[in-house]
């Protein structure tokens, strides 16, 4: 089933909904850009305490708040108006909470608070299609006579090229790492080094399938502090100066909040041991007693589980470098067991850090 905190055209089961409304009233409408969106997370809090729990005892539920990612794109990672976003989740959250500590518990809940990436702000606006078109490449969003180039942007943006010959995936990532916006770059490769030099081979991000762009790239960033004193910064070419964006390679941007507990989870205990919003599936078919599909990427989270003897899974760091002239870019990937996570990338070296 699903309910969303705006859409009921899109609620399953009907029945459901009208339940739901019936007893909290209309889903609320969205509220106008800037304003932070807090209606919906109590709107969707109340109808898993008040209806599906009680209801429908469901084997798993997902309470998916927006924010505080709305108000961090709307107005800025720590403006007021997000804190505001925040402190009001966090009371929501804490309904939750109080609920499982009163009764969820004991009736074998298990609980986990997550979020699923964190945010950077935008400090500088990239010149990506002039540096294309300098370049000779006609840029466009979608396949078009005249059109060399789709270009799909975003803080991990994607070129496909009409004709993806080794010499125009060269002539344009050699254009693109000349300027002082480039992240890491990758394109089609090797067990490391990319066709165009400069750039990484892109199985290392896990990006090498028939549908992958010829270029991927990130936008370049730095740990400096934002206007509300909050670390990690980036170049962009459709995300506002000064406000919140999120999909690049910064560690601010992959980092995550994982916290579990349950009447199988360890109390007290903080994991050293990497891991990665991927397990949790895995980690909840274990919860389940459910077999996980072999195609799934994560691992079951065992070293948080209270069985005894467990063994550690081991970790290996590997880092992996790239240049081209000045340009050079670092990736850093982490192996524990079987699975492998992307941990960050960076340029740690760049033509305009040069005088």
């Amino acid at each position: 089933m699903t309910l969303s905190g705006h859409f009921p055209c899109i609620a399953t089961s009907a029945e459901m909904l009208t339940e739901v409304e019936t007893l909290l009233g209309p889903t609320p409408a969205p509220p106008p850009t800037g304003t932070p969106d807090l209606a919906s997370q109590a709107f969707l809090t109340s109808a898993f305490l008040q209806v599906i729990w009680p209801r429908l005892r469901p084997d798993v539920a997902i309470l998916s708040f927006g924010e505080p990612d709305i108000s961090s794109y709307d107005c800025g990672t720590g403006a007021p108006k997000t804190l505001e976003a925040i402190n009001f989740v966090d009371r929501q959250f804490g309904r939750v909470l109080d609920w499982w500590e009163a009764e969820g518990l004991s009736q074998g809940v298990h609980l986990i608070a997550t979020s699923k990436h964190g945010h950077v702000t935008v400090h500088a606006q990239a010149d990506l299609f002039e540096t294309l078109e300098a370049a000779g490449l006609r840029c466009g969003p979608t396949p078009a006579a005249g059109t060399d180039a789709v270009v799909i942007p975003g803080q991990v943006g994607a070129i496909y090229l009409t004709e993806p010959s080794e010499h125009v995936i060269r002539l344009a990532v050699g254009a693109m790492i000349e300027r002082p916006w480039c992240g890491p770059m990758f394109t089609a490769g090797g067990a490391l080094d990319g066709i165009a030099p400069g750039s990484f081979a892109r199985h290392l991000v896990f990006a090498d399938h028939p549908r992958s762009a010829d270029i991927l790239f990130s936008f370049r960033s730095d740990d400096r502090l934002d206007p509300f004193g909050l670390s990690g910064r980036t170049w962009s070419v459709d995300g506002p100066i000064g406000l919140g964006v999120h999909g690049g390679l910064h560690a601010k941007e992959m980092s995550s909040v994982g916290i579990l507990a349950g009447p199988l989870i360890k109390g007290g205990f903080v994991s050293q041991i990497p891991s990665s919003i991927c397990d949790f599936a895995p980690t909840l078919l274990g919860l389940l007693g459910l077999s996980r599909s072999a195609t799934m990427t994560g691992r079951p989270l065992a070293e948080v589980f209270n069985h005894d003897g467990e063994d550690l899974p081991s970790t290996v760091e590997k880092i992996y470098e790239t240049s081209s002239g000045a340009y050079r870019q670092c990736l850093r990937r982490v192996q524990v067991g079987e699975a492998v996570y992307l941990d960050s990338a960076d340029v740690v070296a760049h033509p305009s850090n040069l005088t």
